[in-house]
């Protein structure tokens, strides 16, 4: 029974963030906003236990939700023949610019410590 809760609050943060992203205009996903809810509630340990328990069949079957992302590839091979050397560059480019971001923040953010001195 606590599964079918931990389900029924996973798809009403869900439709809450959709609702949410759909009626103010918000530039986000409505999935997104869903888990900044589902986030907030899962300080309460009433909220928690059921969302594990619905979580833990969810990940144990996780590589079945990979499933229609292979049936759209195999759809769209045509495209992906076409456009496969711009979008494997796109990704690359945009992962290594994410990754050069991520560590200008970090250093940036990091307290800086005094090197120690070097003995001659």
């Amino acid at each position: 029974m606590q599964a079918l809760t931990g389900f029924t609050l996973l798809l009403l943060c869900q439709s809450v963030g959709e609702l949410l992203a759909r009626a103010a205009g918000l530039p986000f996903p409505g999935p997104v906003l869903g888990l900044l809810l589902m986030v907030a509630w899962l300080r309460w340990p009433g909220v928690r236990a059921p969302v594990e328990a619905a979580a833990q069949p969810l990940l144990g079957h996780l590589s079945l939700l990979f499933v229609p992302v292979g049936v759209g590839v195999v759809g769209h091979l045509g495209l992906i023949g076409q456009y496969g050397l711009r979008m494997m560059a796109a990704l690359v480019l945009s992962t290594w610019v994410g990754l050069l971001v991520a560590a200008l923040v970090l250093r940036a953010l990091l307290p800086r410590t005094p090197e120690p001195p070097r003995l001659a």
